[in-house]
């Protein structure tokens, strides 16, 4: 989801400009280098790429995002640049497969797991003599104040959808952990795997999570790098983890760096300032044929489309109230109206915008369950057609005309004017918001199309203030369950997924009964979650418009690095610079 640029030379010069006069950053190398992990300890698919003998330790690896980071704090980040800064701090219960994406205990602080007859309590077994990099212990105390944390009043946060379905969580003893569920679920799994927070560096009451400086600075690590330093919308800087229980990294540190401009990305990594980016389908052939750069292709789980907000965006309400009734939404003026939003899927050219927006990386889609979950996905609903005239006769029906001739339709005195919103920097969606701005005034909207700053975006989305928001969804996971974006109660404005104030007490039922079907067999949860994509796709609150395909960038002189499409890093602490091998 990234990409174009103006000549190569144009941008190094520019870019030359851009860092005058500052000291590039860098890794502080440690004094001393742990004893590097052996080439055999990296697992059967890197060992294939293995140097000969010992490994050489050294070298940095610079990675670029769009956007800074937000804040590092696992349990208060909500976007894609903070998380991936603390995939490398905080450690986890539960791994994840790179290539089927099913749940293991590699990699993750649990040696294993066992769940209860009744399906009720999962009881996880911890690995031992792991420590924070202060020496402190990790162990279920930290689970545990990282879960109650997100439970606690205190913390403001959109993982609350993660606590909310846990009854009790059990500190059997350091090693030993019991979560018990207050029903069945059939994704229990997925609610436990945020980083944990090192409780020992919080208030025991959680009354300074919101405002401690660890968010800015984290003091510690249990992953494979520690904190070195964040300069704001410049560049983060990560280094070796000496005591990381993995195995110290053979690299000496990892830097973020932030270019919102995708043609400087490209360039960089072109250039070896930089060792990975997105390359962005306009990008391809840029880079295809070059000796120096691979390119790691693959279907993601993820989408892109245009959220529209069913509420009033000038008097945002959250769905339910502290007694868990349902509270009567003010509708949006426009887009509260059906026909306006199964318009709008209709008039958009779904062919031509994967063709050339997205130059075929990527495949349309009907609702929200994506074909890499075979058994639950519809494969029988099909996507919306581009129909432009069916679109019309929508409008007209709902009673928006064009009683002026102007080209834009009214009803009541109300123009049916929006605006659309995308973050900028991210050339896809740029592309995207010009066409679906042509598009849809094609058929008698008006529509201002703006691309903005990512956290002024979020802000926007996530308070429920905007009308219409190019983004998209990516690591939804092996599971079909997405309540978080559909139920009510998890319109929250300001924190909530929901942000589209979505409402329907069928699909909140479904959405339920889909987790706790006894047996959790996919067979019997397909139907349910079958009726929910149909619902989705009828009531229109998003506008699907691609299946994800990721392209990423990595340059070659890096060993061991072996890509999965469910992780990319998941043994970054094995990779090593070719170029200092003996």
């Amino acid at each position: 989801m990234t990409k174009r640029f103006l000549s190569l030379a144009v941008l190094l010069a520019l870019l030359t400009g851009l860092v005058a006069g500052c000291v590039q950053p860098a890794p502080m190398a440690p004094a001393e280098s742990a004893a590097p992990a052996a080439a055999g300890d990296a697992g059967a698919s890197a060992a294939t790429d293995a140097a000969p003998g010992a490994i050489q330790p050294g070298g940095t690896w610079t990675r670029v995002t769009i956007a800074d980071a937000s804040i590092i704090n696992p349990i208060l980040s909500s976007d894609s640049a903070s998380s991936a800064v603390e995939a490398m701090l905080f450690p986890g219960l539960i791994g994840q497969d790179p290539v089927t994406g099913e749940f293991t205990p590699d990699g993750s602080m649990s040696e294993s797991w066992t769940v209860s007859e009744d399906g009720l309590t999962w009881t996880f077994k911890l690995r031992d003599g792991i420590t924070w990099s202060d020496g402190d212990p990790v162990d279920a105390a930290d689970f545990k104040y990282t879960y109650d944390a997100i439970a606690s009043d205190l913390v403001e946060t959109v993982r609350k959808s993660l606590v909310e379905p846990i009854e009790s969580i059990t500190v059997v003893d350091p090693l030993t952990v019991e979560v018990k569920f207050r029903e069945v679920r059939c994704d229990a799994i997925t609610n436990v795997g945020l980083g944990w927070l090192p409780s020992h560096l919080y208030a025991a009451d959680f009354s300074d999570i919101m405002t401690s400086p660890l968010n800015d600075e984290p003091a510690v690590s249990a992953g494979p790098f520690a904190f070195q330093s964040w300069t704001r919308d410049d560049n983060t800087i990560l280094v070796r983890n000496q005591g990381y229980w993995e195995g110290a990294p053979n690299m000496d540190g990892m830097i973020y760096r932030i270019v919102p401009d995708a043609g400087a990305r490209l360039a960089q990594l072109q250039s070896g300032e930089v060792d990975t980016v997105g390359i962005e389908p306009a990008q391809l052939t840029a880079v295809q044929g070059n000796p120096d750069i691979n390119v790691y292709r693959f279907e993601d789980d993820g989408y892109d489309y245009i959220a529209l907000n069913q509420a009033n965006p000038a008097n945002p309400q959250p769905g339910k109230d502290e007694n868990g009734n349902l509270i009567s939404q003010d509708p949006h003026p426009i887009l509260g109206d059906l026909a306006v939003r199964q318009a709008i899927a209709q008039a958009v050219d779904y062919t031509s915008i994967i063709e050339n927006v997205y130059l075929g990386q990527g495949y349309q889609i009907a609702s929200n369950v994506l074909p890499a979950v075979s058994w639950a996905h519809d494969s029988e609903l099909p996507p919306y057609a581009y129909n432009p005239d069916q679109a019309r006769q929508l409008l007209e029906g709902a009673g928006w005309v064009d009683g002026n001739n102007d080209g834009i339709r009214e009803k009541d005195g109300q123009a049916l004017r929006l605006t659309l919103l995308t973050n900028a920097g991210n050339k896809t969606r740029e592309d995207l918001g010009v066409l679906v701005q042509d598009q849809l005034n094609a058929i008698g909207f008006d529509i201002t199309f703006e691309a903005i700053d990512f956290g002024t975006m979020v802000d926007r989305m996530l308070g429920q203030t905007y009308d219409m928001v190019i983004i998209g969804w990516t690591g939804l996971g092996a599971d079909p369950n997405d309540d978080a974006f559909w139920k009510s109660d998890f319109d929250t404005p300001g924190s909530g997924f929901n942000f589209v104030s979505f409402q329907s007490a069928r699909i909140d039922e479904l959405l339920t009964q889909g987790v706790t079907v006894p047996g959790c067999a996919p067979e019997d949860r397909a139907p349910i979650y079958k009726e929910i994509q149909q619902i989705i796709h009828e009531q229109a609150p998003y506008i699907f418009i691609s299946g994800g395909v990721g392209n990423i960038g990595y340059r070659n002189n890096w060993g061991n690095v072996d890509p999965g499409p469910w992780s990319f890093y998941w043994n970054v602490h094995t990779w090593y610079n070719r170029a200092l091998q003996p």
